[in-house]
């Protein structure tokens, strides 16, 4: 196969129709841009859903990935390995925590939380069996397993997947009174985004994020922030929870701790929360294995110098200074974000987000809509201004602008 329309055939004849991908094929990748089967190269702004945050193929990352591959890649946890100790150690440090228990994908890290917060539950609040509660945020993006899609509210990602796993209130987003009043003597979490990606990037009212801190405090109730998206540089700060000095009891983190290059997730609790484990009561083949392990150290090790934070909050404002003139003039109706992570609301009249980002295709820029009328920008923190300026052009060519 030679031509884009030939591999995307292929791919549509021997896989499952759970994407609808933008008609590009990607054959190579470097920093912020990607080349098709063409030749034809693209600025990336989406950065796999922030999964890319250090860029495509980070040297540093590379390397220690294959330092790794000529030593060992897997040995389950049956047996321990000489990279375990040191990441778990280091994450936890990271987070200012005490234990770690590392996965593979952010939806499997967020049902370990799920299944942490429901035993904490058990045995250390005293929550009687079988009640213990979770309340959730509308329009929230936690992975699509079946307990996940369970509480959520996008109809897409719910319908037609039933019978749904009981045990979470769903509240509006940033609504403290209607969180205060949902939660109960068997709540035993509040489970929120600190910005919601796939929603939009939707930021919570200033205070909100300390206010549910407060609250989960002094009503004995974990607060697990899903940090997938928001966490490891994104937003400018190491954790979107710092932007109101709040640190969670619950650390749901993946994504860039993969580096782009394998995938990795991990909770990260106090010795109180995540304690309550004991052999054979969760695990994972894969989870915590030698690669990852060196691939997410290296990027604890990248995140130690502040240098993509510092990136993420001075091209995060630049962005967000470039768009803000965006709205008001019948092309945009609305700008979110924070750091280098915007949410932008096409008006109808420039169509919707889907066409957006196949014109900015055209025009070799990549983003990706999300609820028809939004498209996302989350470019790689390894861009660089002038090329963050040329896609911004662009999107402002399509917009008419």
């Amino acid at each position: 196969m030679t031509s884009t329309e030939a591999f995307i055939a292929a791919a549509e004849a021997h896989s499952a129709h759970n994407y609808q991908p933008l008609p590009v094929v990607v054959a190579t990748a470097e920093g912020a841009w990607m080349t098709d089967v063409t030749g034809r190269r693209y600025l990336d702004l989406l950065a796999g859903y922030s999964a890319l945050n250090f860029g495509h193929r980070n040297r540093r990352l590379l390397d220690a990935a294959r330092a790794q591959l000529e030593r060992v890649t897997l040995t389950s946890r049956a047996f321990h390995h000489d990279r375990f100790a040191d990441f778990c150690t280091q994450l936890a440090d990271l987070c200012g925590m005490e234990l770690v228990l590392p996965m593979n994908t952010g939806t499997e890290a967020v049902e370990t939380a799920v299944k942490t917060a429901r035993k904490w539950g058990y045995k250390v609040k005293g929550v009687p069996d079988g009640r213990a509660r979770i309340v959730v945020a509308e329009n929230n993006f936690h992975g699509r397993s079946t307990t996940v899609v369970s509480f959520s509210t996008d109809p897409e990602a719910r319908a037609d997947f039933g019978p749904y796993t009981p045990g979470f209130t769903v509240v509006p987003y940033g609504d403290l009174a209607a969180l205060d009043a949902a939660v109960d003597a068997d709540t035993v979490a509040v489970l929120l985004e600190p910005i919601q990606g796939e929603a939009g990037v939707v930021v919570p009212p200033r205070g909100y994020l300390a206010g549910v801190r407060e609250l989960t405090r002094a009503r004995n109730v974990l607060f697990v922030a899903d940090e997938i998206q928001s966490g490891l540089g994104r937003t400018g700060t190491t954790f979107a929870c710092e932007h109101e000095g709040v640190v969670p009891d619950v650390y749901v983190l993946g994504k860039a701790l993969g580096g782009g290059v394998v995938p990795v997730s991990a909770v990260v609790s106090s010795r109180e929360v995540l304690g309550v484990f004991r052999p054979g009561e969760h695990g994972s083949t894969f989870g915590g294995n030698p690669l990852a392990c060196a691939v997410g150290l290296e990027v604890i090790a990248l995140l130690r110098t502040g240098e993509y934070q510092r990136r993420a909050t001075e091209l995060g404002d630049h962005l967000h200074r470039a768009l803000a003139p965006l709205v008001g003039g019948g092309a945009v109706d609305a700008v979110r974000g924070r750091g280098l992570w915007a949410g932008v609301d096409v008006n109808p009249s420039r169509g919707d987000g889907r066409a957006v980002a196949e014109r900015l295709l055209a025009r070799g820029v990549l983003v990706k809509e999300t609820h028809d009328a939004t498209i996302r920008i989350a470019p790689p923190l390894v861009i660089s201004e002038e090329d963050l300026d040329w896609g911004l052009a662009r999107l402002r060519e399509v917009l008419g602008v």
